[in-house]
């Protein structure tokens, strides 16, 4: 891995719990979350541990901080992406390709995302179930917002919305799976931008069945 090149002048206290969420992230991906540590953290980030519990209580925390900025990040690019005026398939289109790009761009985050908070405890699971339903109704609102101008897409039912975003979860954890290597794995993409047109497929026709 790379070294980060050292930064010069004292670092704010935001800077500081970005670095230490990086630094997580960065041990993750090594390691995963039953194996990172403290100490590893915060020598990723260049910070003692007195530091680290300036900002958080323990491991569990800086994960939840991390997975609610990655998740931010992502209901951003849902929420821009969304262009009412513009024919429905160009906006599924702009939508996946931003999202789909955003992951390919942070692997260590995106890990985090979709596999380590499944198996982080309670709090995480819990997080991560409040934040899929974030994610399910802003697909709703954004499909609401854009039928006047295509009226032949159906409304999207928050049931639907909700296991639209399951279905995704699983084409994406093809790329992420913790288990590569030691199955088959013939077929499997090797970046989350491979799965763009079979993504754009199946919320197109999701968006369009009339049942």
């Amino acid at each position: 891995m790379a070294a980060r090149p050292v930064r010069i002048g004292v670092r704010s206290g935001d800077e500081i719990r970005r670095d230490l969420t990086t630094g997580l992230a960065e041990v993750l991906a090594e390691k995963g979350y039953a194996g990172a540590t403290i100490a590893e953290i915060v020598a990723h980030a260049r910070v003692s541990k007195r530091t680290f519990y300036e900002h958080f209580a323990d491991k569990e925390e800086c994960l939840m901080a991390l997975y609610s900025d990655a998740s931010a990040q992502l209901m951003n690019v849902l929420r821009s992406g969304g262009h009412p005026d513009r024919p429905w398939r160009e906006q599924v289109e702009v939508i996946v390709t931003a999202y789909l790009a955003l992951l390919d761009a942070v692997p260590a985050v995106s890990r985090i995302v979709l596999v380590e908070m499944q198996a982080a405890g309670a709090r995480a699971y819990r997080l991560r179930q409040r934040s899929q339903l974030r994610v399910a109704e802003t697909l709703v609102e954004v499909v609401e917002a854009g039928r006047p101008a295509n009226p032949e897409v159906a409304p999207l039912t928050p049931q639907l919305a909700i296991a639209l975003v399951g279905g995704l979860n699983e084409l994406l954890l093809q790329v992420v799976d913790p288990y590569r290597g030691l199955g088959p794995d013939s077929g499997r993409p090797e970046s989350f931008m491979a799965l763009r047109d079979s993504i754009v497929r199946l919320v197109s026709a999701v968006l369009t069945y009339r049942g």
